[in-house]
Formats: C-alpha cells, structure tokens, sequence
C-alpha cells in the first residue's frame, strides 16, 4: 500500500465500495470525491496498475465494458490499511 499513491488508494476503496463497477461508475464516484475533474487518460492508467500489483481483478461485463473487483490480496492490504489509519484518527 505504501508503494501506491493517493489516488490509487482512493480507487481501491471505490472499488471496495461497489460490486464489480465499471470504470465509468468509478469515474463518476470519483469525480464527486475529488475537486479536479479526472479524465479517462488518467484513471484506467491507475487501474491496470492496481491490476498489474495484483490488488484488483479486471473482467468483462460484455463486449465493451469492463469491470473491476479487489482481489484478496487487495482486501488484505485495504484492511490493513484502514487498520492503521483508525489507529490515529477518530471521527
């Protein structure tokens, strides 16, 4: 996780978040996160990074849409994550 940056991490717990979203549902779900708007020319660039490192499972819904899932080993580093992280902060 610590290899990842800011926005990777913010995609893994959007992905978390839903059952197998497409990019398209990323995107938007993002967008309403962050005060830049994100292009698709940065968005699947991080995708198949976080599919490249194992930690989310790209497929297909049909021809032309993909969807993304977290894999266990994505899981495992989101929860020890969020486990760090409630450790120091308490909202």
């Amino acid at each position: 996780m610590d290899q990842l940056t800011g926005f990777q991490r913010d995609l893994l717990y959007v992905i978390a978040g839903k059952d197998r979203p497409s990019g398209q549902e990323i995107l938007d779900d993002i967008n309403h996160y962050i005060d830049q708007p994100v292009t698709h020319g940065r968005l699947y660039p991080n995708l198949d990074t976080l599919v490249e490192k194992e930690l989310v499972e790209k497929g297909q819904l049909d021809r032309r849409t993909n969807y993304y899932a977290l894999t266990p080993k994505g899981r495992r580093v989101l929860q020890r994550r969020q486990e760090w992280v409630d450790q120091y902060v308490d909202v």
